[in-house]
């Protein structure tokens, strides 16, 4: 413990005992980056005590939506944080748009029709067991102060490499942030589990995705009976939040997106947005889901004349006692999908991108 910086001994024992717990595999993806956040704030804390003469205070990262990386462990301390918001900081207005509840309800079943149809236009990447699935996007991390509100950095760099081996693993894939406010940026690292994991929600390999069923009433009920409930939410915005994780961070056959997005229609209290924006500043349809018992709310953005997967926005719904006291939903992050191709090799990039 440091001796100068008691908080800092403070941090760093919550951080060890997170560390300890993160072998148990009930923790769902999202909450070990929120394990990762806690890391992140032991390290602002020595920082700081090594600066006697103007310590700086740590920053706390809010609860978000976990797009990427599904089975990411402490071992790569900090290196992922990932967050999403189109404005500057503080409250963002609530989903929808002047329409009735029902009329937007309508309209997110239609348009989910329409983005299902699309998918299954599109033509298929087969990934080979022995290769990567590369994905390249921006992200926004809070850089708030502990206890204030929302306040985001410069959007930077992500460079996730998917592993595809088949059996259990513990290294799952590669990451590389860069650019400002990225953490650790620059360097290539290793994403592992704390013990081996097989593919899956939290490993999901082409493979594993090849065989999902396509049927969307049989694929939401696996996807029900296996996605992770965080403590606040509610299992519908868990499974909604679930299949945005797979829609933006990974390359599927057409017929899994496809039946991906037909079942989030059949997910109660899906509405329609007609104007989102994701981190790359591009406009597109939002597909949320509303549900007054979730401490969280995802939008998921498509583009509006292709219908492709462009990002995701992340609302932490708020009565005021979090973000800084602000009331209403605060749009806590923002990502955005650039590119996605398969490699041979981590660290590579692809030639050409995948649909």
């Amino acid at each position: 413990m440091n001796a100068d910086n008691p908080r800092a001994g403070s941090a760093r024992s919550e951080a060890e005992e997170l560390l300890a717990a993160s072998a148990d595999w009930d923790l769902s993806p999202s909450r070990r980056l929120h394990h990762k956040d806690l890391l992140m704030q032991q390290i602002d804390l020595d920082h700081s005590a090594a600066d006697a003469t103007s310590p700086a205070p740590s920053r706390r990262r809010l609860p978000r939506l976990a797009l990427v990386l599904p089975a990411t462990s402490l071992a790569l301390a900090g290196a992922l944080v990932v967050t999403f918001s189109a404005g500057e900081h503080g409250s963002a207005p609530a989903a929808g748009s002047t329409a009735s509840a029902p009329a937007r309800a309508t309209k997110a079943s239609v348009t989910l029709g329409r983005i299902a149809a699309a998918a299954m236009k599109t033509d298929a990447t087969p990934v080979r067991e022995d290769q990567f699935v590369y994905v390249e996007r921006l992200a926004r991390v809070n850089k708030g102060a502990l206890g204030g509100p929302v306040v985001l950095g410069a959007a930077h760099k992500e460079e996730i490499w998917m592993a595809q081996k088949p059996g259990r693993v513990t290294t799952t894939g590669w990451l590389r942030s860069s650019g400002k406010d990225a953490v650790m940026p620059g360097q290539l690292g290793p994403i592992t589990s704390a013990s081996p994991v097989g593919p899956g929600l939290w490993y999901p390999t082409y493979a594993w995705l090849a065989s999902l069923p396509t049927d969307p009433e049989a694929l939401l009920e696996l996807l029900y009976s296996q996605t992770t409930v965080e403590k606040g939410d509610s299992k519908d915005e868990a499974v909604f939040r679930t299949i945005g994780e797979l829609l933006g961070s990974v390359i599927m056959p057409p017929a899994t997106a496809s039946a991906l997005c037909k079942a989030v229609a059949r997910i109660p209290g899906v509405t329609w947005i007609p104007d989102a924006v994701d981190a790359a500043g591009r406009h597109g349809i939002g597909i949320t889901h509303e549900d007054p018992g979730s401490a969280t709310r995802t939008v998921l953005i498509f583009d509006k004349e292709t219908l492709a997967y462009t990002g995701s926005q992340g609302y932490l719904v708020s009565d005021g006692t979090e973000a800084g006291g602000t009331t209403g939903d605060v749009l806590f992050g923002i990502d955005a999908v650039m590119k996605r191709g398969v490699v041979d090799r981590h660290g590579e990039v692809p030639a050409k991108t995948a649909g």
